[in-house]
């Protein structure tokens, strides 16, 4: 339920921030999958515990718009069922978070549902995150998704937005064809 209740805590939002209210952790990719002078994408799928889900993280350009685009097969066959783009921050200025209310991304999708993880400290098992959920329509949108959308997932302990270590965007949890692109990701805060 509290999956299901994440996608409607998410915001659709189509105005635009102003530079001080947001901290760009990924700007549009301008060369390869490593973008921004501290950041870079990787692809992990659930091959890492036996899974056979499969995926390709690259750049690409989507309807004249720069993104990392996550496409593959998520397979539920040898206990998988994920595959994910990965984006360290932990030392980064996004690891202390504690200044905004939430995370904001443009993204175009095949209109499936995707999760947003986030890992902090705390996290200590592969299997742990905190989430929420939101669905990416066949155009490009700005997504607003607040910390307090987010729950645990196989932990007890509240999310400690001051030392974020990973955010993940992850196509899971059921068989489909995954295509995501991921344009701006920003911490935002609102206007006072």
């Amino acid at each position: 339920m509290k999956r299901l209740s994440a996608i409607f805590v998410c915001a659709l939002w189509n105005s635009h921030l102003m530079a001080d209210e947001l901290l760009v952790i990924q700007p549009p990719p301008s060369d390869g999958v490593a973008v921004g002078v501290e950041s870079r994408w990787r692809l992990v799928t659930d091959g890492v515990m036996g899974g056979l889900s499969n995926g390709t993280l690259e750049k690409n350009t989507v309807d004249g718009r720069e993104c990392v685009r996550l496409r593959g097969d998520v397979s539920l066959k040898n206990n998988g069922g994920f595959i994910q783009a990965a984006l360290d921050v932990g030392s980064t200025p996004a690891a202390n978070a504690s200044a905004y209310q939430g995370i904001v991304l443009e993204v175009y999708g095949n209109s499936e549902e995707y999760n947003l993880h986030l890992r902090s400290k705390d996290v200590w098992l592969p299997w742990q995150s905190y989430r929420a959920s939101f669905v990416a329509p066949a155009i490009w949108q700005t997504i607003k998704m607040p910390f307090s959308a987010f729950s645990g997932y196989r932990i007890q302990k509240p999310l400690d937005i001051t030392q974020l270590k990973r955010i993940g965007i992850v196509a899971i949890g059921r068989e489909f064809a995954a295509d995501l692109c991921i344009g701006q990701l920003a911490l935002y805060r609102d206007e006072p």
